[in-house]
């Protein structure tokens, strides 16, 4: 007899596994009320996974309440696989990671208004201490969550329901988590982001010297668009705390003080632009040359990155104030 649901959450989970390929995955099932995980952690590869009979058995531990978790299995080491748990999303934040190089292999939505991504940035084992440092990298940049950093967090495995109580409708149903793009490959900027974390763990002292990636010719690239832009900064000046310390900043410090946090976090260069293009309050404003002021802007946070071991500090964020940021 044919089962309808049992199809269609065999072919999510193949078009997942599809996407980020790899030896074993580490499948748990922890129980949503209880939070007490199913007996045993269990390895399949994925000719074992998507098996029928390993869907049916899923299903019927999703229906009686488990939540059904994944991650590719390395033993000690991170598969290459790095998840980026990114509540209250929306596409443009997908769109902006595409743009910067960071191009996620799967985007899952989790529930209505939240998702989960993994990027690939290697095509063989790394280090957990670089893979969480690349977690914490991506979480940063994208509004993450940075409490699913850590380099064998498990994701949501697609095609199941999601168990938490506060994610179902007003009829009471569960969200289904589903593949909403599928693609496998390395991303682009992957191979920067472990240079750059992997900097960063060797020289702790010189956050500077650690994370700084080269400088592009290029400093064009397609925006990602301007809900995206504008909230990733935003985000740094909540972090920064400028408005607070500074409520009438001088806009072009403000930019250049992002611009230097966003590259030590191995944002490329030309994303960069983007945010402060897209971001920066009333830009271009008095400008009169803007694509020069945006270059010349990226080229001082780059030279104050290569001279400073604590970039930022000591900015004056408003000509009129005598007082250096605090911290220097």
């Amino acid at each position: 007899m044919f089962d309808l649901g049992l199809n269609l959450t065999m072919q999510a989970v193949r078009r997942q596994l599809a996407a980020m390929p790899h030896d074993l995955y580490l499948v748990r099932l922890i129980h949503c009320q209880t939070r007490r995980a199913f007996p045993g952690e269990r390895l399949w590869t994925a000719a074992q996974l998507t098996h029928p009979a390993t869907i049916r058995f899923l299903r019927v531990r999703n229906r009686e309440g488990c939540d059904v978790y994944l991650h590719p299995y390395a033993e000690q080491r991170n598969a290459g696989y790095i998840l980026v748990d990114l509540d209250d999303a929306g596409p443009a934040v997908v769109e902006a990671m595409r743009a910067a190089g960071h191009e996620p292999c799967v985007v899952l939505q989790t529930s209505p208004g939240n998702l989960q991504a993994w990027v690939q940035v290697s095509d063989t084992p790394i280090p957990a201490a670089v893979a969480s440092q690349v977690g914490k990298q991506l979480a940063n940049l994208y509004g993450g969550d940075l409490a699913s950093t850590d380099w064998r967090h498990l994701g949501r495995l697609a095609g199941f329901t999601n168990q938490k109580p506060q994610r179902r409708n007003r009829r009471g149903d569960s969200p289904w988590v589903k593949a909403l793009h599928t693609h496998a490959g390395l991303a682009a900027q992957g191979a920067a982001l472990l240079q750059a974390a992997e900097h960063g763990l060797d020289s702790p002292s010189n956050p500077a010297q650690a994370s700084r990636l080269p400088l592009p010719a290029a400093t064009h690239t397609h925006a990602a668009g301007s809900t995206a832009t504008a909230k990733i900064y935003a985000r740094w000046l909540h972090r920064l705390r400028i408005l607070e310390r500074f409520p009438q900043p001088d806009w072009s410090i403000a930019d250049k003080w992002i611009a230097k946090e966003l590259l030590l976090r191995g944002m490329p260069a030309p994303q960069v632009v983007t945010i402060l293009r897209g971001g920066s309050p009333g830009f271009p404003r008095q400008h009169s040359h803007p694509e020069d002021y945006l270059r010349r802007t990226l080229a001082r946070a780059t030279q104050e990155l290569e001279a400073s071991p604590f970039p930022g500090r000591g900015l004056f964020l408003h000509r009129d104030d005598p007082t250096p940021a605090a911290g220097w």
